[in-house]
């Protein structure tokens, strides 16, 4: 794969090992316009996901997919976990947000499931306003104004987070993807339509790195019960840290 950044892009030294998964219709929507949330994944599926958890140091999700999923954001498996232990690893990994707003409700499952550390990456102009609301349920910081993905990753390898799992929602999605700061993509995609215009599908329209002319690579296809898995390579350290 050609050794190509887009400018301004982060090195990668600077910012850890990025996984990107979700779970899609066939006609690439991650959820549908109901306010019930729409199942994708398999439980073969889920699995995989919790072994992708069990091995990252710090789990991001956006503040809209906190309000909206309300996740956990756990390892699941007991196996899992003890393996964690034995490696002198916490039980659950660091959970992480990026709000602009910072309308968080501090009784949410991502704040209260798991002991594990939590962090609110805020706009610099809601960090007093966010930390007054959360009452020390997670560490607020200072994400800049508007808070930019180069950042935040630059400052979770600063903490020390060597490997990152993306779980979403979509703007999270495609700004990593923008930025050009993920090593690989995992989509999984279920047997099914949604075709609900109103519903979000997987990225908005945008200007990003892997074109007709730089493409990703297709690493691995699996079968996950009736869901189908493609992993793609996005830079040259794939595979690193796995």
């Amino acid at each position: 794969m050609p050794d190509r950044h887009p400018p301004g892009a982060l090195a990668p030294e600077r910012r850890p090992y990025t996984v990107l998964s979700c779970c899609l219709s066939l006609d690439g929507y991650l959820d549908d316009s109901s306010e019930q949330r729409l199942v994708l994944s398999s439980a073969a599926d889920l699995d995989r996901v919790d072994s992708l958890r069990a091995e990252c140091d710090a789990i991001l999700v956006g503040a809209a997919t906190v309000r909206s999923d309300d996740p956990r954001l756990l390892v699941r498996s007991p196996e899992r976990i003890r393996q964690r232990q034995a490696e002198g690893r916490p039980d659950v990994p660091v959970k992480v947000t990026v709000t602009a707003l910072a309308k968080l409700d501090p009784g949410s499952a991502f704040f209260n499931a798991g002991d594990g550390e939590k962090l609110v990456y805020c706009s610099s102009d809601t960090v007093e306003s966010a930390r007054e609301a959360l009452a020390g349920r997670g560490t607020v910081v200072d994400g800049g104004h508007p808070v930019r993905m180069r950042g935040v990753v630059a400052d979770l390898r600063r903490r020390g987070v060597r490997r990152l799992l993306v779980e979403g929602g979509a703007t999270v999605l495609g700004q990593f993807l923008a930025d050009d700061l993920a090593d690989e993509l995992q989509v999984a995609i279920a047997p099914f339509f949604v075709g609900d215009s109103h519903a979000r599908r997987f990225l908005d329209d945008g200007r990003y790195p892997w074109t007709a002319d730089r493409r990703a690579r297709l690493a691995e296809t699996r079968v996950l019960d009736d869901v189908v898995l493609l992993r793609y390579a996005l830079s040259d350290r794939f595979g690193e840290a796995s």
